[in-house]
């Protein structure tokens, strides 16, 4: 991985669930668990009718909250606050990636299609709290999600992003496509490799790809 590929980079994007902190940690399981539950109270049907809607809103719409907004005029906020009320005691502090976050140059920002108190109370639980200049959740983007090309427009035009400066770190593949065509560096965060022309480099180890960049 040469590190002359991030030289020009001044703008370090990072997704939060599983990118932020080990997959291992299995914490998107219980906010998987509030969403299936919310859906089942909101729509007054069976567990699994829920989960078979929670997978088309995925795959059509991005999240389980924008179909929700989208084919039932679901209000986000409530839903927000109600899948995000989970245990963060599997999360523990992380030094080295605190490390090697703070010696990146330019620009670091956490974009999550949570919402910002969330990513808030899992970087405060990674000992990250204070290491990015913002934080910006879905609420941030009008409530569209990634991968959609308008969320990603919102947010950067709200930071002031550059994005051929830019650099974002995923573990959801599909959440690259749109970085890419912008410009920007791509990085799929996650065990398995991805296959796409849309991903530049992939890491299963964050700590150690961040470190071999900033020497």
């Amino acid at each position: 991985m040469p590190a002359d590929d991030f030289a020009h980079v001044r703008a370090w994007v990072f997704d939060l669930d599983n990118t932020l902190y080990p997959p291992a940690v299995r914490l998107f399981d219980q906010i998987e668990v509030q969403m299936t539950a919310y859906v089942m109270e909101a729509l007054k049907i069976s567990k699994p009718e829920a989960d078979r809607l929670r997978k088309h809103y995925w795959h059509t719409h991005g999240t389980t909250l924008a179909g929700l907004m989208r084919e039932h005029e679901i209000d986000p906020l409530p839903f927000l606050e109600n899948v995000h009320d989970i245990s963060f005691d599997g999360l523990s502090p992380d030094a080295d990636l605190a490390a090697c976050i703070d010696t990146l140059p330019g620009r670091k920002i956490v974009y999550t299609n949570g919402c910002a108190p969330y990513a808030e109370r899992v970087l405060a639980a990674r000992g990250l709290s204070g290491k990015f200049d913002a934080i910006y959740g879905i609420e941030h983007a009008d409530f569209q999600p990634k991968p959609d090309h308008a969320a990603f427009e919102r947010i950067f035009a709200r930071d002031g992003l550059e994005p051929e400066k830019g650099a974002m770190f995923e573990d959801d593949p599909r959440n690259l496509t749109v970085p890419h065509t912008m410009g920007m560096r791509t990085v799929h965060v996650a065990a398995a490799r991805a296959d796409g022309g849309h991903i530049h480099h992939h890491t299963d180890d964050l700590t150690d790809f961040l470190s071999r960049l900033t020497g």
